[in-house]
C-alpha cells in the first residue's frame, strides 16, 4: 500500500536538531524503502533541496542532497499536471487548506496511496479517500502491515 510522504518527514531523516523527530523520521524513511511503499510528488523533491541546502543550520552539502533527490526519484514522484492542479484547487476550496497542501493531497491521490504522512495536517484526517498519519504519533508498522 502506498503512502505519500510530506516534505517535513524527509527533512526531518536529515536533520538531526531534533533528536526524537529525527530518529522516528529516519525509522519511517527506511521501512518506507524496505517495503517499496514510499511515494511523492516533484513538489515534494524541490522543498526537501531548498530545505535541507538553505534553511538547515549547518545545512547539507549540495552533493548530499543532490544525491538524496536522485535516490528519492526511485519513489515514481509525481509531476504536476493540469489534473493535478485542478485537484488541489478542488481540494483547497473544499477544505480550506493551503496551496501548497492541496497540492500535496491532490498528488497523493493522484499516487492512490491511502496515507498521507505529514506533520502539517490533522491525525486522523479523512482527506476523501487519503488519511493523514502524523509520523511522530504512529509507527510504521500500524500503517505499512
Amino acid at each position: 500500500m502506498p503512502v505519500f510522504v510530506d516534505t517535513n518527514v524527509l527533512v526531518y531523516a536529515r536533520d538531526s536538531s531534533e533528536r526524537a523527530k529525527h530518529v522516528r523520521a529516519q525509522e519511517w524513511v527506511r521501512a518506507l524503502w524496505e517495503t517499496r511503499a514510499g511515494r511523492l510528488s516533484a513538489q515534494v523533491l524541490h522543498e526537501y533541496y531548498v530545505t535541507v541546502t538553505r534553511k538547515l543550520v549547518p545545512g547539507l552539502p549540495i552533493d548530499d542532497a543532490r544525491r538524496d533527490v536522485r535516490d528519492l526519484s526511485q519513489w515514481r514522484p509525481l509531476s504536476l499536471d493540469e489534473s493535478i492542479l485542478e485537484q488541489a484547487w478542488a481540494e483547497q476550496d473544499i477544505r480550506c487548506l493551503s496551496f501548497w497542501d492541496a497540492l500535496i493531497v491532490a498528488a497523493a491521490k493522484r499516487a492512490d496511496c491511502d496515507h498521507l504522512l505529514s506533520e502539517d495536517l490533522q491525525h486522523g484526517q479523512d482527506l476523501g479517500g487519503v488519511v493523514v498519519v502524523d509520523p511522530f504519533r504512529s509507527e510504521p508498522d500500524d500503517v505499512l502491515v
